[in-house]
């Protein structure tokens, strides 16, 4: 029976990694989950330099989900390359390093830094807000989506992922112009953005005011999303939003993804990335399917 995908000419072991921002670098789940069972790890967002985030309360649950304003806190590349990396690669696993930035130049300095490393592939995070366009997400604006696509395949020794954002009157325009700015392949969705206010307190639940909202709560919104642009573009696509079980990555290998990622589950269940891979195989024996490619898409 076979598990192996294909991902952009990257051999995946199985479809299942993690999403980026729950996870860590690996570390942190290390004593739960057997890294050299994923098909990926996927890091947390690396920028130029170090970020500190937002200020805190940063964190709010919500029903069937939480909302999250971080703000990609994160070390930087030089930190990223000097003790994650050689963490990551004792493991036999493949990397995938989720890429963040402000303006376009600090996407490419990391993307060139990148290049030499032993890594497999890179996620570029378009839902970050664009400082030289006045704030909107990179993500948000077809031209833009393509210009940056294009200028991180320019500079990229690795296959790109463009990660798409969810906050968007079409994805499938937003999945087109990455596909026609090189990308490699996509993957969606990032999170949706909400809010939520303390009416004891009456005031935001979030200093940011707004965060990302995650969890099952946006699954249908994901599926979707993920069905739509497979029956747009040609590149792979790994699905996440909402994954807690095997049965929610069925889902979206249905709806058309390659591979799929585990988020906001990791938070309540460490071992959920193994789960997801246990059940997606028990599936396949229960039902006869000896190859997973013939799931990918098999709903039409």
């Amino acid at each position: 029976m076979n598990m192996k995908v294909n991902l952009a000419g990257v051999e995946l072991k199985n479809p299942v990694m993690e999403a980026s921002g729950t996870f860590g670098s690996g570390a942190e789940y290390g004593e739960f989950v057997d890294l050299n069972r994923l098909g990926a790890v996927v890091t947390k967002g690396v920028a130029n330099v170090p970020w500190p985030g937002n200020p805190t309360p940063r964190i709010a649950e919500t029903c069937g989900g939480m909302l999250n304003a971080i703000g990609l806190q994160n070390p930087g590349i030089d930190v990223f390359a000097r003790r994650d990396i050689p963490f990551l690669k004792k493991y036999d696993t493949k990397i995938v390093v989720n890429v963040c930035g402000k303006t376009t130049e600090d996407y490419i300095e990391v993307v060139e830094r990148l290049g030499d490393e032993p890594v497999d592939l890179l996620e570029i995070n378009i839902s970050c807000p664009n400082v030289k366009e006045g704030g909107i997400a990179f993500g948000q604006d077809p031209k833009a989506v393509e210009a940056i696509t294009k200028a991180c395949k320019a500079h990229a020794k690795q296959p790109v992922i463009m990660k798409l954002s969810p906050n968007v009157t079409d994805i499938t325009i937003m999945a087109k112009a990455a596909e026609a700015g090189g990308a490699d392949a996509i993957s969606l969705i990032n999170t949706l953005t909400g809010m939520k206010i303390d009416v004891n307190r009456r005031t935001f639940a979030l200093a940011n005011k707004t965060g990302g909202l995650s969890g099952p709560a946006i699954k249908p919104v994901a599926v979707r999303m993920v069905y739509q642009a497979a029956n747009a573009v040609k590149v792979p696509i790994i699905g996440m939003g909402g994954i807690q079980n095997s049965e929610d990555a069925l889902e979206f290998i249905l709806a058309g993804a390659t591979a799929v990622a585990v988020g906001t589950a990791n938070f309540n269940n460490p071992y959920a990335t193994v789960e997801v891979i246990d059940g997606i195989r028990d599936y396949m024996e229960k039902n006869g399917v000896q190859d997973i490619r013939e799931l990918i898409g098999a709903v039409r």
